[in-house]
């Protein structure tokens, strides 16, 4: 019983925030099939994926990412870095109020692929997606 104990805690922390992070309540976005608890401290949010999928490569995880950030925080995400599992993105919030509070309501939309390779916004290459609530 005593060597399960170790991967028991293992798995426990594959959906913990990372440290800047912890202590935040997450918001469960569902974005084209993936499953991000989204995390926003100040001009950073965090999205971690807590789905499995065979082998996805981070372009399009990073697009679903980015567009389940922007709508947790109501800002736009200026930059994307990580990998397929964890994404940290950088917000442009002019306009939100100092006692802004994030969407903690959990949120699924339907997406269609837009065949285009180029987001201008994030001066990155990727799929561009139109995302409807459902």
């Amino acid at each position: 019983m005593r060597p399960a104990l170790p991967v028991l805690a293992l798995l426990a922390a594959c959906n913990t925030a990372g440290p800047h992070f912890r202590g935040l309540p997450a918001t469960r976005v569902t974005v084209a099939g993936s499953v991000f608890d989204v995390r926003v401290r100040g001009d950073l949010a965090e999205a971690l994926r807590v789905n499995s999928q065979y082998a996805p490569r981070f372009g399009p995880i990073r697009a679903r990412a980015a567009f389940a950030m922007e709508q947790v925080s109501g800002c736009l995400v200026t930059e994307v870095r990580g990998d397929q599992a964890l994404a940290l993105g950088r917000l442009a919030c002019k306009d939100r109020p100092p006692d802004w509070r994030p969407l903690l309501t959990p949120v699924s939309y339907s997406c269609t692929d837009i065949p285009q390779w180029a987001n201008p916004r994030l001066g990155m290459t990727w799929r561009e997606f139109e995302c409807t609530p459902f």
